[in-house]
């Protein structure tokens, strides 16, 4: 990982401007997860820090349009840019590490290169449906995890993905796993925003359904409830929620298990991954940390 934050420094370091070095200083690094991925199935590859490096900054890229466009103030803890720096700054920064990851991948193979600028593509898609589907409430599970493979899995996939093609590994089984362990991940998250306080979070709670997204706790709860109370929990959509409010919606999950239905979808999921990966230990053990994680 030293390898994997020297590249990214070097490579910032060549866009040759103080305020992007500045700016980008600022941003928490996080799990760095799709870098350690492709480290572990690429390990001996000279150029795995580099796509390390490269997946790191379009994911940074991805989080800051992500905070302007959700109008975030905190991510990870800590102030967003878009809130310290104003929207118009997290948007250019964006598009800068978007562009440096871009004439980065040049150097790589035809078949990684295509494999993770199709991801960003994918990516960028999955945005606009989130947004889009914020505008109302959602109940359509189907609809809800193609948004959520396109906006979160699909990255960690091509990390995957690439980082066999490197390796000289099966590259269709490694890709399963990085779809999984991407829908894994996110799923876990949202299940996160429900239980979680706002200290361990880094943000409000249940900050998911205030911006209107409707998540698989969600999904599940409203489909076992009835009329009346279907009618209340799409009232409350998108709006700020007092306390009685949050406790209200999780004593029906509780209810209803809906915390449990979604997170037995994620072990699936897990399971899945886990059995493409029973040579892999190290890849085995990233899910089992994932799956039992609390922030």
């Amino acid at each position: 990982m030293q390898r994997v934050e020297s590249e990214i420094e070097r490579l910032i370091g060549e866009i040759e401007y103080d305020e992007v070095t500045r700016l980008f200083s600022t941003l928490s690094g996080g799990k760095r997860l799709r870098a350690k991925l492709i480290l572990k199935i690429a390990p001996s590859s000279e150029k795995a820090p580099l796509l390390a490096a490269i997946v790191e900054l379009i994911h940074a890229a991805s989080l800051l349009h992500d905070d302007v466009i959700d109008e975030a103030t905190l991510r990870r803890g800590t102030a967003s840019v878009n809130a310290t720096e104003g929207s118009k700054n997290a948007v250019m920064l964006g598009d800068i590490l978007y562009s440096k990851a871009f004439s980065e991948l040049v150097l790589f193979d035809r078949d990684i290169a295509k494999i993770i600028a199709s991801s960003v593509t994918a990516l960028s898609k999955g945005e606009m449906m989130d947004v889009k589907m914020a505008e109302s409430f959602n109940d359509d599970e189907e609809k809800y995890l193609e948004m959520l493979y396109l906006k979160t899995a699909t990255l960690i996939e091509a990390a995957a993905h690439g980082a066999a093609i490197l390796e000289g590994k099966d590259p269709i089984s490694h890709a399963l796993y990085g779809r999984n362990l991407g829908l894994s991940f996110q799923i876990i998250d949202d299940i996160l925003d429900i239980t979680s306080d706002e200290t361990t979070l880094g943000k409000p709670a249940m900050n998911d359904f205030v911006e209107g997204k409707c998540t698989l706790p969600y999904i599940y709860l409203y489909r076992v409830m009835h009329n009346d109370e279907k009618e209340k929990l799409k009232n409350l959509h998108a709006k700020v929620l007092s306390e009685d409010e949050s406790a209200w919606i999780r004593g029906k999950m509780q209810e209803h298990k809906s915390i449990e239905k979604s997170f037995e979808l994620a072990q699936k999921l897990s399971d899945e991954a886990m059995n493409a990966m029973r040579d892999d230990e190290q890849l085995i053990n990233i899910l089992q940390t994932m799956i039992k994680r609390s922030y």
